[in-house]
């Protein structure tokens, strides 16, 4: 299933995607369960799977407004230096554990939804990663039993101010500016991706080309991180964990390529899709 999160004419809901449009499915079931989060939260796909064989769509994807996939996730989770050639450009040592950080929740940005350039930096960088929606309570879990804790995965841009991630050697200022971090553009449900680390990644900035990878060359798998966030922390449904960005970033690009305003950054995964943000300058006020 491909699940979605949207606004329109002002209400909020989410539903099953189908060719070019959307059935309700917060409407349909009449607010028993408000969000997908909560759809996650009582166990409630075997619910949701039925409509999709309900026939005719309730609204077409080019009039609805594309939400974060989590609008309202408890934690976001963020993994840094998770690939060999991002470890080299930054010249960072090996680590025995993962680099982790947090996100905010009002940080994300849906798919076509403007991500904002802040007015007091010009260093807005790009990365593109997987992320991976929790399904099930999860507290230490070990990495052979991690994958059933995945409800599903999408697309995410942990796009930084390199200038604030680098005021100090903690990143939060860098990731957490409002509406800076795209996620999207649905779930895809973990039964329909199949073998995730032959699976590849594409970042693209106004069409050309900055990363490419696949997850297989992940330095921390999946089931690894699952188990390491869950040793120290409970995942909740509807938790996201971002596995970490390729090389190709740019501020280690000679000479630095950053993002402004007007630009359109995509982060594209196969079975799963393309997310989509123009760069927008911060408004005054």
């Amino acid at each position: 299933m491909k699940l979605v999160s949207f606004r329109h004419d002002g209400r909020e809901s989410y539903g099953l995607c189908m060719n070019d449009g959307v059935i309700d499915v917060g409407a349909r079931l009449q607010g028993t369960y408000p969000t997908l989060r909560s759809v996650l939260e009582f166990d409630a796909l075997g619910a949701v799977h039925p409509l999709a064989d309900a026939g005719e769509v309730d609204l077409r994807l080019r009039d609805i407004e594309f939400l974060p996939v989590i609008p309202d996730p408890r934690k976001i989770f963020c993994i840094g230096i998770n690939y060999l050639k991002h470890r080299e450009e930054t010249g960072r040592a090996e680590s025995k554990y993962p680099t982790i950080f947090t996100r905010f929740a009002d940080t994300q940005v849906g798919h076509l939804q403007p991500a904002i350039l802040p007015r007091n930096s010009s260093k807005f960088d790009f990365e593109g990663e997987l992320a991976v929606v929790i399904g099930h309570v999860c507290r230490h879990v070990p990495a052979e039993r991690a994958i059933h804790c995945v409800a599903g995965y999408t697309c995410f841009n942990d796009m930084t101010l390199r200038d604030w991630q680098g005021h100090t050697t903690q990143f939060t200022p860098g990731k957490n500016f409002p509406r800076t971090g795209g996620c999207g553009p649905w779930l895809v449900t973990a039964d329909e991706i199949g073998d995730l680390p032959s699976l590849h990644l594409t970042t693209r900035l106004n069409g050309e080309e900055m990363q490419h990878a696949q997850f297989a060359d992940l330095l921390f798998p999946v089931p690894q991180l699952i188990e390491y966030l869950s040793s120290f922390t409970t995942l909740y449904p509807g938790d996201l964990i971002a596995t970490g960005t390729p090389g190709g970033v740019g501020f280690k690009r000679s000479p630095p390529l950053y993002m402004k305003a007007g630009d359109v950054i995509s982060v594209e995964i196969e079975k799963i899709g393309r997310l989509e943000n123009r760069i927008q300058a911060e408004t005054a006020g």
